[in-house]
């Protein structure tokens, strides 16, 4: 036997009810000429994922219901798995489910309630929803029996972060006397074949770990699973897509793309059984016959048992920064948006994720050269705005800097504006090196106040050129080079900058950001001669040192016991504790600077939530 299934890929809007509806009801009916027998949708479809603390607001509960009642009456015989927010007591204590409507003839006939809430990582459920107690009930499609389950029901037994490494550790149990997953219980109530709705973000990695679980469950349990996740950016989060379909065997026979809002029906074969009835507490039906017919949202290509092969892993990366990049912009009512472009290479990669993300068109490279910026970088910024083909303007701070440096003058001490600031020689050697940090604060700001005043002069949204391993150590400017409204490398390292401007050199449209760019020493650029090896240690040093500390959690002192660490710190703890404080006593700037998205394990922000005011060392 064979179930056609619709896979309804879609990029939400959060909290838009009325156009997520739109967008269900149109997707079911492509699905539906396509010829699927039931149509499978995301987590939360209704509301978009995460809705956060809009949960907590009765009203919203109230319209997401009504707006599946809109779903549910435009559906036909053909049934539609749909994720929604389910409110009891709105008028009183209220209890929310996580739960999946099972609709079909112009009714909810069937309502499936989520078990696992997640409670790690960017996941805090518990804090909304409580847990669903029943396997049921199983969905009739034609002669087979289907089973509905949440994200997290397909994992197994709840895990702790620690187990979870994040959300992409395995279960250690699977279909063991441990499984406490509606899956097991579900074949033991008669199910052939497993759906399950998802609000899985992105990270680098994710879709092996995703497919490792449904092919063990599929093997272990002996049922094809059929897993639809939504796409998009959301804030911090991106979510991929990347709905696929394993057989009863274990494998992996339907996959569509990544970053790609699709429709696609996948003919699932599913293993016959003796009873065809169907059981007690099932969702009824019509049978529905298959067709032929196929469907794809994307780009107009056949999505019929499509099976999409996995990306390259800085293309995926690449990828997921654009869709994060294009979708902040636009959901939040921006077309346009200015960059800040000094040459190197992270203002460099931001322009360019900007410019596939939106059309050159709509980016505008601004460079503010001052006193100490190199002709080559000058002429750098100049030449990736050509490369790009986008709009490209220079303000120089000098006079901003000097007059600034001027009005301090007498408050502190006298530093002479035009030859920055050396002071007296007899001076203290920590005053003079506060009097530096000053100068170069000092002109970050100038130019994070040029990009505001130009963001409120034509509407442009600012992108930040941060990238993972300065945020982490602090080496950025409050109110100077993190100022603006989306970080779009936050969660990069450094070395991971590179790596994706040397792959989207080699995509064949020409050299978009200027080899010299990839070639010069990294440097702020901010007094003589500086580098950013002058203070800090090595990118080849510190990238791995922070991702030990932010994402693995590991003390310097852990990190010390490790032999590998040893060899790439040169054995030197005083190296390693001083970038673990850095990290710790950066914490109110990162508080403080603008969301970017999240592609590694562990990002900052929901990720992790470090107190600011912290004497733990």
């Amino acid at each position: 036997m064979a179930v056609r299934v619709g896979l309804a890929q879609l990029n939400l809007r959060l909290g838009d009810l009325d156009g997520n509806a739109g967008m269900v009801m149109a997707a079911y009916d492509e699905a539906v000429a396509a010829g699927a027998q039931v149509v499978v949708f995301s987590e939360l479809t209704v509301t978009g994922y995460p809705p956060e603390d809009l949960l907590l607001k009765p009203a919203f509960i109230e319209r997401a219901a009504a707006a599946l009642g809109r779903i549910a009456e435009h559906t036909g015989p053909v049934p539609a798995v749909v994720g929604f927010p389910e409110g009891t007591g709105l008028d009183g204590p209220v209890r929310l489910w996580n739960s999946a409507a099972l609709c079909s003839h112009g009714h909810v006939r069937g309502i499936f309630r989520k078990h696992l809430l997640p409670n790690y990582a960017v996941f805090d459920e518990q804090r909304y929803f409580v847990p669903g107690t029943e396997a049921g009930p199983l969905l009739q499609v034609g002669d087979v029996r289907v089973g509905v389950s949440i994200c997290e029901d397909l994992w197994g037994p709840p895990r702790t972060a620690d187990a979870a490494a994040d959300d992409g550790g395995l279960p250690s149990i699977v279909g063991g006397e441990a499984d406490t997953s509606p899956a097991l219980a579900q074949v033991d109530m008669g199910a052939q074949l497993l759906v399950n709705l998802n609000g899985s973000p992105y990270r680098r990695g994710k879709q092996a770990d995703r497919e490792a679980v449904a092919r063990t469950r599929s093997a272990a349990l002996g049922v094809p699973v059929v897993y639809v996740n939504q796409v998009g950016g959301q804030d911090e989060l991106v979510f991929d897509g990347s709905s696929f379909v394993t057989d009863a065997d274990g494998s992996v026979v339907c996959r569509l793309p990544a970053f790609v809002e699709q429709v696609a029906v996948c003919d699932v074969a599913v293993p016959a059984s003796p009873d065809t009835a169907a059981p007690a507490g099932s969702t009824d039906t019509e049978r529905v016959g298959a067709s032929a017919r196929h469907s794809s949202r994307a780009d107009g290509g056949a999505a019929h048992n499509a099976l999409t092969p996995l990306l390259e892993p800085l293309e995926e990366v690449w990828r997921a920064l654009v869709v994060a990049t294009r979708d902040y912009v636009h959901k939040n009512g921006f077309s346009d948006v200015a960059v800040g472009l000094s040459g190197g290479i992270d203002s460099s990669a931001v322009a360019a994720i900007a410019a596939d993300a939106l059309g050159p068109q709509h980016v505008h490279g601004v460079s503010m050269p001052s006193r100490y910026s190199s002709d080559g970088s000058r002429t750098d910024a100049a030449q990736l705005a050509a490369n790009l083909g986008i709009d490209f303007r220079t303000v120089p701070i000098e006079p901003a800097h000097a007059a600034l440096a001027g009005m301090l003058d007498t408050h502190t001490g006298g530093a002479d504006p035009a030859s920055g600031p050396p002071g007296d020689p007899a001076a203290d050697p920590a005053e003079l090196a506060a009097a530096d940090l000053t100068d170069q604060n000092l002109q970050s700001r100038i130019r994070g106040v040029l990009l505001m005043a130009l963001s409120n002069r034509f509407g442009w949204l600012v992108l930040t050129t941060g990238n993972k391993t300065e945020t982490s150590v602090g080496y950025t400017t409050l109110y100077g080079d993190t100022a603006g409204a989306f970080a779009v490398i936050r969660d990069v390292p450094k070395l991971l900058v590179y790596e994706l401007c040397r792959w989207r050199n080699r995509q064949g449209d020409g050299e978009r950001i200027p080899q010299s760019c990839i070639d010069k020493p990294p440097s702020a650029e901010l007094r003589p001669d500086q580098r950013d090896d002058q203070s800090l240690p090595p990118y080849e040093l510190l990238d791995p040192l922070v991702e030990a500390y932010v994402e693995g959690d590991l003390s310097a002192a852990e990190m010390l016991e490790q032999p590998e660490l040893l060899d790439q710190y040169g054995a030197d703890p005083g190296v390693v504790h001083r970038i673990t404080r850095l990290v710790d006593i950066a914490e109110y700037k990162r508080r403080q600077s603008p969301p970017g998205p999240r592609i590694t394990a562990k990002s900052f922000g929901k990720d992790r939530r470090m107190p600011i005011t912290n004497f733990y060392r």
